[in-house]
């Protein structure tokens, strides 16, 4: 007789077991290979780029008066003819030479020229918005408006194409900036291939106008004459009554030229405000702004 032999299931069991993988030694396997993976894969940490450079290459300055009668220039040698002038303050800017060379060498220039029809000296500041910036430096091609008239020897600027010119930001009062988003030359003064925008703005504070930013040149700040700048936003100025500020805004959606000449004049102020003289001050040594500057 045969004897049969009989295996145990147990036994069978077991040395299954021994051949299948242990269920947690995949997971460890996997983890080790994606550690490696994606310690090789990783990128390697940048160093941050460094801060603008906001070194105090030059300065200038900027007296501002008013006229409680009016302002009407007699001629291009005496634009800012009013016996009744008196002068409000004085502003000492410094400007960021090796930040944004082109546009500091314009408004330079327009603070430096000899020529009263080619400088800032004798043009209004035309729009103050209380509690945010004002604006002067207009362009309107009519010298009986004491408005700006550039020379033709002033560089094309190229850095309004340039992200870099765009780093700092309107934090605070007294921040000196190029205006292209806020800009309101009249329309065939833009359109002359000769055209140079050298309209600025000067925030008022208190606060920060976010606004500007990434619109806007900074190209300076006020180191001299904060005080100046806070009652330059003292001045009243004209303000349309709501229902007004609604015709107007129906009477643009269908087109109408006449809304836009008609918002031209808010915000203007109801005093004659201008600036009566400007130059260049001597930079001994180029300084670096304090740390609260922008």
């Amino acid at each position: 007789m045969s004897a049969t032999l009989s295996v145990s299931p147990l036994l069978f069991a077991s040395h299954r077991q021994q051949h299948l993988p242990s269920p947690t030694h995949v997971p460890n396997a996997l983890t080790r290979r994606s550690f490696l993976f994606l310690s090789s894969t990783a990128p390697l940490s940048q160093t941050p780029p460094p801060p603008p450079d906001t070194t105090i290459t030059d300065r200038v300055y900027m007296d501002f008066s008013i006229c409680p009668t009016f302002l009407r220039p007699i001629s291009d040698s005496d634009p800012t003819a009013c016996p009744d002038s008196f002068l409000l303050g004085r502003l000492v800017i410094g400007l960021y030479g090796n930040l944004v060379p082109i546009t500091v060498s314009n408004f330079k220039s327009m603070c430096t020229n000899p020529s009263p029809s080619h400088s800032y000296r004798g043009t209004l500041v035309h729009k103050i918005f209380p509690g945010q910036y004002f604006l002067a430096g207009r362009q309107s091609g009519r010298s009986d408006k004491a408005e700006v008239r550039p020379p033709q020897y002033l560089a094309r600027n190229l850095e309004t194409v340039d992200p870099k010119a765009f780093l700092l930001k309107h934090s605070r009062a007294g921040v000196v900036s190029l205006c292209l988003s806020e800009n309101d030359d009249d329309d065939d003064v833009k359109l002359d291939p000769d055209y140079r925008n050298v309209e600025f703005l000067i925030t008022t504070g208190p606060g920060p106008c976010p606004q500007l930013d990434n619109n806007n040149i900074v190209f300076g700040t006020v180191i001299e004459g904060l005080d100046v700048v806070t009652a330059i936003a003292a001045i009243p100025t004209y303000k349309p009554a709501e229902r007004i500020r609604q015709l107007n805004d129906l009477a643009g959606f269908f087109g109408d030229e006449r809304a836009q000449n008609a918002r031209a004049t808010w915000n203007k102020p109801l005093k004659t405000l201008y600036i009566s003289d400007c130059g260049d001050l001597k930079v001994v040594k180029p300084s670096l702004s304090p740390p609260s500057l922008p």
